[in-house]
């Protein structure tokens, strides 16, 4: 029979010197829960530690159970609107504005002038009417939730027109049939999956139906032998058989994306202009701003939006809204493209990014300045990309380097190719560039 293991009860754990650090740090309750989890776990294995490497044992735990999940990483990838990476950074004046208002009270839903309770769609429905041209503006917690509200509050138990070729999926599995589903709307599928015709509107609005959906190809692209009717096109049948017409654009362009050199994203001001009743989009994509759901159009269909039971369910917070009537100050000022990181990262000259690149690499001594691409990513420009300079290091044994990159305080985040580590300057920010380097000239010390 082999001899009890011999341990330190909990109580004379928490009396001695040793776990006076865990206790300021972490609290009681969780100190306790971590000793009687180390000491459980060293009965079970029948090993036997002293009191002082059971505290560090704890004390791995209690780092473990606090440390935060979601934590600040650098881009290194080219993917400029990276979904994993949770897309654009947001401007240095929209977080200060976030921050002002989540650390005080503020007038979120109360009116400043007659002292009596307001609403809080106010707060960038101003702004977005300006820029746009809208009749009306309503926001709401992102854009998956803007397209359930609009066919909820609209369309429900009606008939809705859809085209085959938008009949898309999304990341994280948001399909448009679902969502219509959901909605209480009845999905008519009209055209192919390659081609669409006028005719094909005007045969299914024969019956009555509530509107017509057109979903942006904001994340593929069909090529070849294909057709589809104009905006303008679409909205002048619609309106004439008595159906409105939502265009889900997804990436919410308000800028012409052209002009960097890219394909032309069809905007929000073109969509409205084309005659669309509804047009809803992101705000953390093309915008540039945190994640919403923006809603604008025809002010008596924006009204009903607003007050269907759904929209309150569906409602954002303080930040959002802050964050969002901060970004689009850059617009109306004509600051976007100098101030919104997403713009900065699309119109960054190829020579800062070479001149970028070669400072890496005489930094860390190492590696070969190659052409390459940054990819817009995020659900806008599919298939399109932009020219830029990568440093690029030679590596045995690439993902087990990655990995490194990734256990770091600040994980930097690359990509292999050809069996070579890639890093774009285009995605990594200014204030990251020094840990940056900092960082990789650790780890490949470190490597070699």
């Amino acid at each position: 029979m082999t001899d009890p293991i011999h341990l330190p009860s909990i109580d004379s754990l928490l009396q001695s010197k040793l776990a006076v650090p865990l206790l300021q740090s972490f609290g009681h309750t969780l100190v306790v829960e971590a000793l009687r989890q180390t000491v459980d776990s060293m009965r079970q294995s029948g090993k036997s530690l002293s009191a002082e490497q059971i505290v560090k044992e704890s004390s791995t735990l209690l780092i473990r159970w606090t440390s935060p999940t979601l934590v600040p990483v650098i881009n290194a990838t080219g993917v400029i609107l990276h979904t994993n990476l949770g897309r654009t950074p947001l401007a240095e004046s929209t977080y200060q504005e976030m921050r002002s208002i989540a650390v005080s009270f503020n007038n979120l839903e109360y009116d400043l002038d007659s002292g009596k309770r307001g609403k809080r769609s106010i707060h960038a429905e101003h702004s977005l009417i300006r820029l746009t041209g809208a009749e009306n503006a309503y926001v709401v917690n992102n854009n998956a939730a803007a397209v359930l509200l609009v066919l909820t509050a609209l369309a429900q138990r009606k008939r809705v027109l859809v085209s085959r070729s938008q009949m898309v999926e999304i990341g994280g599995g948001f399909r448009v049939p679902d969502v219509m589903r959901q909605s209480g709307a009845k999905l008519v599928e009209i055209g192919t999956t390659n081609r669409l015709h006028l005719y094909d509107y005007e045969n299914a609005l024969q019956e009555p139906a509530a509107m017509v959906l057109c979903a942006h190809h904001s994340n593929f692209k069909i090529i070849g032998f294909t057709s589809e009717p104009s905006l303008k096109d679409i909205c002048a049948l619609a309106h004439q058989k008595g159906a409105i017409v939502f265009h889900d654009l997804g990436s919410g362009a308000l800028l012409d994306t052209a002009k960097y050199g890219l394909a032309h994203e069809p905007t929000v001001q073109e969509s409205l202009q084309a005659g669309v009743d509804l047009v809803s989009f992101s705000g953390d994509k093309l915008l540039g701003g945190p994640q919403a759901g923006i809603i604008l159009g025809k002010k008596e269909l924006v009204d009903k939006i607003k007050k269907h039971p759904l929209a309150r369910a569906l409602r954002p917070d303080k930040l959002c809204l802050a964050g969002i009537a901060t970004t689009l100050l850059s617009y109306l000022t004509g600051k976007a493209e100098e101030e919104i990181p997403v713009w900065q990262m699309i119109s960054r000259s190829p020579q800062e990014i070479r001149n970028r690149a070669i400072r890496w690499k005489e930094t860390l001594g190492c590696g070969d300045i190659i052409d390459g691409k940054s990819m817009i990513g995020g659900g806008s420009l599919p298939g399109e990309s932009l020219p830029t300079t990568l440093l690029a290091l030679k590596m045995e044994k690439p993902d087990k380097f990655l990995k490194m990159l990734r256990e770091q305080h600040l994980p930097i985040i690359a990509r292999i190719e050809n069996e070579r580590v890639l890093f774009d300057p285009r995605t990594i920010l200014s204030h990251q560039e020094s840990s940056f380097l900092e960082t990789l000239k650790h780890v490949v010390e470190e490597w070699n």
